[in-house]
Protein backbone atom coordinates (compact mmCIF):
# COMPACT_ATOMS: atom_id res chain seq x y z
CA UNK A 1 0.00 0.00 0.00
CA UNK A 2 1.44 3.84 -0.52
CA UNK A 3 1.66 5.18 2.26
CA UNK A 4 1.21 9.05 2.49
CA UNK A 5 3.42 11.10 4.67
CA UNK A 6 2.51 14.46 4.65
CA UNK A 7 1.59 17.62 7.10
CA UNK A 8 -0.60 20.39 5.15
CA UNK A 9 -2.84 18.83 2.37
CA UNK A 10 -4.09 21.44 0.18
CA UNK A 11 -7.29 22.07 -1.57
CA UNK A 12 -8.37 24.55 -4.05
CA UNK A 13 -11.24 26.59 -4.02
CA UNK A 14 -11.90 28.55 -6.76
CA UNK A 15 -14.52 29.91 -5.51
CA UNK A 16 -12.81 31.82 -2.48
CA UNK A 17 -9.46 32.52 -3.98
CA UNK A 18 -8.13 35.60 -4.50
CA UNK A 19 -5.64 35.29 -6.99
CA UNK A 20 -6.62 31.98 -8.83
CA UNK A 21 -5.94 28.53 -8.07
CA UNK A 22 -2.76 28.25 -9.96
CA UNK A 23 -1.30 31.04 -7.94
CA UNK A 24 -2.38 29.29 -4.92
CA UNK A 25 -1.27 26.11 -5.71
CA UNK A 26 2.22 27.54 -7.05
CA UNK A 27 2.76 29.42 -3.46
CA UNK A 28 1.61 26.06 -1.58
CA UNK A 29 4.11 24.58 -3.23
CA UNK A 30 6.94 26.91 -2.61
CA UNK A 31 6.02 26.68 1.19
CA UNK A 32 6.70 23.18 0.65
CA UNK A 33 3.20 21.63 0.84
CA UNK A 34 3.65 17.94 -0.55
CA UNK A 35 -0.17 16.96 -1.58
CA UNK A 36 -2.49 18.90 -3.64
CA UNK A 37 -5.84 18.13 -4.32
CA UNK A 38 -7.91 19.95 -6.97
CA UNK A 39 -11.69 20.52 -6.40
CA UNK A 40 -14.01 21.67 -8.47
CA UNK A 41 -17.71 21.63 -8.31
CA UNK A 42 -19.13 24.46 -10.90
CA UNK A 43 -17.29 23.55 -14.35
CA UNK A 44 -17.56 21.77 -17.21
CA UNK A 45 -15.51 18.44 -17.65
CA UNK A 46 -13.35 19.40 -20.37
CA UNK A 47 -12.62 22.79 -18.07
CA UNK A 48 -11.31 20.47 -15.20
CA UNK A 49 -9.60 18.68 -17.32
CA UNK A 50 -7.57 21.86 -18.49
CA UNK A 51 -6.95 22.75 -15.08
CA UNK A 52 -5.75 19.68 -13.81
CA UNK A 53 -3.61 18.86 -16.52
CA UNK A 54 -1.71 22.12 -15.81
CA UNK A 55 -1.74 21.71 -11.86
CA UNK A 56 -0.23 18.11 -12.42
CA UNK A 57 2.28 19.48 -14.08
CA UNK A 58 3.04 21.90 -10.71
CA UNK A 59 3.28 19.32 -8.93
CA UNK A 60 5.25 16.93 -11.18
CA UNK A 61 8.03 15.90 -8.63
CA UNK A 62 6.70 17.97 -5.64
CA UNK A 63 3.86 17.08 -4.83
CA UNK A 64 1.10 14.16 -4.63
CA UNK A 65 -1.65 15.69 -7.10
CA UNK A 66 -5.44 14.18 -6.55
CA UNK A 67 -8.54 14.90 -7.42
CA UNK A 68 -11.67 15.36 -5.54
CA UNK A 69 -14.98 13.14 -6.32
CA UNK A 70 -14.21 13.02 -10.05
CA UNK A 71 -12.97 9.44 -10.91
CA UNK A 72 -13.32 10.32 -14.85
CA UNK A 73 -11.30 13.58 -14.60
CA UNK A 74 -8.39 11.60 -12.59
CA UNK A 75 -8.26 9.36 -14.91
CA UNK A 76 -8.23 11.77 -17.18
CA UNK A 77 -5.04 13.62 -16.30
CA UNK A 78 -3.36 10.54 -14.67
CA UNK A 79 -3.47 11.86 -11.73
CA UNK A 80 -1.88 10.73 -8.27
CA UNK A 81 -5.28 9.26 -6.87
CA UNK A 82 -8.66 10.82 -5.88
CA UNK A 83 -10.40 11.33 -2.77
CA UNK A 84 -13.85 10.18 -2.16
CA UNK A 85 -16.74 11.71 -0.43
CA UNK A 86 -19.92 9.77 0.83
CA UNK A 87 -21.58 10.30 -2.26
CA UNK A 88 -19.62 9.95 -4.82
CA UNK A 89 -17.84 7.02 -6.67
CA UNK A 90 -17.77 3.59 -4.53
CA UNK A 91 -14.12 2.69 -3.15
CA UNK A 92 -14.64 -0.54 -4.76
CA UNK A 93 -14.90 1.51 -8.64
CA UNK A 94 -12.75 3.69 -7.85
CA UNK A 95 -9.94 0.66 -6.99
CA UNK A 96 -10.87 -1.13 -10.17
CA UNK A 97 -10.48 1.68 -12.36
CA UNK A 98 -7.14 3.16 -10.89
CA UNK A 99 -5.58 0.09 -9.56
CA UNK A 100 -3.51 -0.66 -6.61
CA UNK A 101 -0.52 1.55 -7.43
CA UNK A 102 -2.96 5.38 -6.58
CA UNK A 103 -3.88 6.78 -3.29
CA UNK A 104 -7.53 6.60 -2.43
CA UNK A 105 -8.50 8.62 0.32
CA UNK A 106 -12.51 8.29 2.03
CA UNK A 107 -14.14 10.77 3.63
CA UNK A 108 -15.10 9.85 7.18
CA UNK A 109 -16.75 11.19 10.50
CA UNK A 110 -16.86 8.16 13.00
CA UNK A 111 -14.96 5.25 14.12
CA UNK A 112 -16.84 2.86 12.40
CA UNK A 113 -16.32 4.41 8.75
CA UNK A 114 -12.70 4.81 9.78
CA UNK A 115 -12.32 1.47 10.69
CA UNK A 116 -13.91 0.29 7.31
CA UNK A 117 -11.85 2.59 5.37
CA UNK A 118 -8.91 1.09 6.46
CA UNK A 119 -10.21 -2.43 5.88
CA UNK A 120 -11.35 -1.95 2.38
CA UNK A 121 -7.53 -0.41 1.54
CA UNK A 122 -7.83 2.91 1.56
CA UNK A 123 -4.62 4.96 1.66
CA UNK A 124 -5.66 7.42 4.06
CA UNK A 125 -9.43 9.47 5.65
CA UNK A 126 -10.45 12.74 5.90
CA UNK A 127 -11.94 12.99 9.36
CA UNK A 128 -14.11 15.60 9.93
CA UNK A 129 -15.31 18.95 10.49
CA UNK A 130 -13.42 18.61 13.31
CA UNK A 131 -15.05 22.31 14.34
CA UNK A 132 -17.68 24.18 13.09
CA UNK A 133 -16.78 25.54 9.32
CA UNK A 134 -18.73 27.03 6.71
CA UNK A 135 -16.21 26.53 4.28
CA UNK A 136 -18.63 23.10 2.71
CA UNK A 137 -22.66 23.91 3.46
CA UNK A 138 -23.28 20.19 3.85
CA UNK A 139 -20.38 19.67 6.01
CA UNK A 140 -22.56 18.16 9.06
CA UNK A 141 -21.88 19.01 12.84
CA UNK A 142 -18.41 18.90 14.18
CA UNK A 143 -17.14 15.23 15.21
CA UNK A 144 -14.86 17.11 18.17
CA UNK A 145 -11.29 16.31 19.61
CA UNK A 146 -12.53 12.79 21.04
CA UNK A 147 -13.75 11.53 17.77
CA UNK A 148 -10.39 11.98 16.61
CA UNK A 149 -8.70 10.96 19.57
CA UNK A 150 -10.88 7.90 19.37
CA UNK A 151 -10.48 7.34 15.68
CA UNK A 152 -6.91 7.46 16.41
CA UNK A 153 -6.44 4.63 18.34
CA UNK A 154 -8.79 2.01 15.90
CA UNK A 155 -6.58 2.59 12.89
CA UNK A 156 -3.24 3.39 12.00
CA UNK A 157 -3.50 4.83 7.95
CA UNK A 158 -2.93 7.92 8.03
CA UNK A 159 -5.50 11.00 8.93
CA UNK A 160 -6.37 14.49 7.43
CA UNK A 161 -8.18 16.46 9.61
CA UNK A 162 -10.03 19.03 7.97
CA UNK A 163 -13.24 21.50 8.82
CA UNK A 164 -12.52 24.80 11.06
CA UNK A 165 -9.15 23.97 11.38
CA UNK A 166 -6.80 26.91 12.08
CA UNK A 167 -3.22 28.61 13.05
CA UNK A 168 -4.35 28.42 16.95
CA UNK A 169 -6.02 25.37 16.92
CA UNK A 170 -3.61 23.10 15.10
CA UNK A 171 -1.26 21.82 17.46
CA UNK A 172 -4.59 20.63 19.85
CA UNK A 173 -5.48 18.56 16.70
CA UNK A 174 -1.66 17.13 15.53
CA UNK A 175 -1.49 16.34 19.37
CA UNK A 176 -4.39 14.58 19.54
CA UNK A 177 -3.51 12.44 16.51
CA UNK A 178 -4.08 13.36 13.35
CA UNK A 179 -1.20 13.19 10.71
CA UNK A 180 -1.93 16.17 8.38
CA UNK A 181 -4.92 19.11 8.69
CA UNK A 182 -6.48 20.86 5.74
CA UNK A 183 -7.44 24.07 6.08
CA UNK A 184 -9.48 25.56 3.18
CA UNK A 185 -10.99 29.24 3.95
CA UNK A 186 -8.11 30.21 6.67
CA UNK A 187 -5.45 29.48 3.74
CA UNK A 188 -7.05 30.55 0.65
CA UNK A 189 -9.16 33.45 1.65
CA UNK A 190 -6.23 34.87 2.52
CA UNK A 191 -3.58 37.75 1.08
CA UNK A 192 -0.86 35.34 1.08
CA UNK A 193 -1.21 31.80 0.59
CA UNK A 194 2.44 31.14 0.68
CA UNK A 195 2.48 32.56 4.53
CA UNK A 196 -0.44 30.33 5.32
CA UNK A 197 1.10 27.29 4.55
CA UNK A 198 4.21 27.89 5.70
CA UNK A 199 2.92 29.07 8.83
CA UNK A 200 0.78 25.66 9.21
CA UNK A 201 3.32 23.44 8.20
CA UNK A 202 6.33 24.79 10.81
CA UNK A 203 3.57 24.45 13.45
CA UNK A 204 2.52 20.84 12.29
CA UNK A 205 6.21 19.86 12.52
CA UNK A 206 7.12 21.42 15.35
CA UNK A 207 4.35 19.70 17.38
CA UNK A 208 4.88 16.28 15.95
CA UNK A 209 8.87 16.87 17.00
CA UNK A 210 7.39 16.56 20.35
Amino acid sequence: MIFIDVDFYFITDSQSSKKGIFSDVNDALKAGCKIIQYREKNIDFNRMVYEAKHLKKKCNGKAIFLINDRLDVALAVEADGIHIGKSDVSFKDARKSLGNNKIIGLSVDNVKEAIDAEFAGANYIGLGPIFKTFTKKDAGNPCGIKMLKNVRKNIKIPIVAIGGITKKNVAEVIRNGADAVASVSAVIGSDDVYREVNDFINIIRECKKL
